[in-house]
C-alpha cells in the first residue's frame, strides 16, 4: 500500500505545473514600467497631450477592473521583471478608438534600453496582436530565429507551416515578418485568447486555442555572433488602437505541451 502511495504521488509531482501568477493585480500598475516614444503620423497633437497615466491605466469595464491602452501614441508597458520558461496567457480586445490602424504587440525576450526598437521599445521578438494579423512573428532591432515557412504567391511573404522549408529571419536574412499559418482571430468587439509558450530558445504563439506560429533558435546577433535568447521583460504596446486587457497570467513550465509541437 505504502508503494502505491508512494507510486501516485510520484506521478502527481511528475505532472504538476508551477502556480499561475497574475501580471496584472486587478487595481494598478505598480509592477510595470511606462515608456511614452513616438508620436503616430498624422496625431503628434495627441502624443504632447500625452502621459503614462492616460496611455495605460486600469478602468472598469463589462464589470470587472482591466487594463486600458489609449492607443493614441507609441509606448510601452514593460514587466519589471525577465521571464524564461513559461507559459503566459493573454485576454483582450479592441475598442473603438484608432489612430491610423488597430496595431499592438506581446513583446517578449525584451532587454536593453528603450527605444532600441522604432524609438520607443526594448529590443525583442513580437507575437502581432494586430488585427488581422493576430499571431505573426515580427522581429525587432538585433533578434533573429528560425521557422518553417512556406511562400506566398509573390513570392516574397513568408507564412509558418510546420511541414515547410526551415529559414532564418532578421533584419538580413529573410526580413523580419512571419506570417502566421491561419487566422483565428474573433471578430472586433469579441474577447481573444492568446498563449504563449517560451522554453529555451523555442516558442508557441496560440491564438484562441489554435498554433498559428513556432520559431526555434531565438537569439540576437551582436558583433556578428548569434546569442541564444531565452528570457527577457515582457512589454505591450500603445500603437494605434484602443485596446483592453481583462487578464495576463503566467506560468512556469518544464517544457512545451508535445501537443503544440506536432
Amino acid at each position: 500500500m505504502k508503494n502505491l502511495l508512494l507510486l501516485v504521488t510520484l506521478c502527481f509531482l511528475s505532472t504538476v505545473t508551477f502556480a499561475q501568477k497574475s501580471l496584472f493585480n486587478g487595481k494598478n500598475l505598480k509592477n510595470w514600467d511606462i515608456h511614452l516614444g513616438s508620436p503616430i503620423t498624422g496625431f503628434e497633437d495627441l502624443a504632447k497631450k500625452a502621459t503614462p497615466e492616460s496611455t495605460y491605466n486600469v478602468v472598469d469595464l463589462d464589470g470587472q477592473k482591466v487594463i486600458h491602452i489609449s492607443g493614441d501614441i507609441f509606448a510601452s508597458l514593460a514587466t519589471k521583471a525577465e521571464y524564461a520558461n513559461y507559459h503566459l496567457r493573454l485576454e483582450f480586445k479592441w475598442g473603438e478608438k484608432v489612430y491610423g490602424k488597430r496595431n499592438s504587440g506581446l513583446l517578449y525576450h525584451s532587454y536593453g534600453p528603450f527605444g532600441a526598437a522604432f524609438g520607443t521599445w526594448m529590443a525583442n521578438i513580437e507575437h502581432q496582436l494586430m488585427h488581422d494579423n493576430l499571431g505573426d512573428t515580427y522581429l525587432m532591432a538585433n533578434t533573429w530565429c528560425e521557422t518553417k515557412v512556406q511562400k506566398g504567391d509573390d513570392g516574397k511573404t513568408f507564412f509558418y507551416n510546420p511541414n515547410g522549408q526551415v529559414a532564418a529571419f532578421s533584419e538580413t536574412d529573410n526580413g523580419r515578418s512571419i506570417k502566421k499559418m491561419k487566422d483565428a482571430e474573433k471578430p472586433l468587439g469579441e474577447w481573444n485568447t492568446v498563449d504563449l509558450y517560451c522554453f529555451g530558445q523555442t516558442s508557441v504563439h496560440v491564438v484562441n486555442g489554435q498554433v498559428v506560429m513556432i520559431n526555434t533558435n531565438c537569439s540576437k546577433i551582436e558583433n556578428g555572433q548569434k546569442i541564444p535568447l531565452t528570457k527577457g521583460k515582457i512589454q505591450l504596446q500603445s500603437e494605434g488602437g484602443e485596446f483592453f486587457i481583462r487578464k495576463v497570467e503566467i506560468e512556469k513550465i518544464k517544457g512545451i505541451p508535445s501537443e503544440y509541437l506536432k
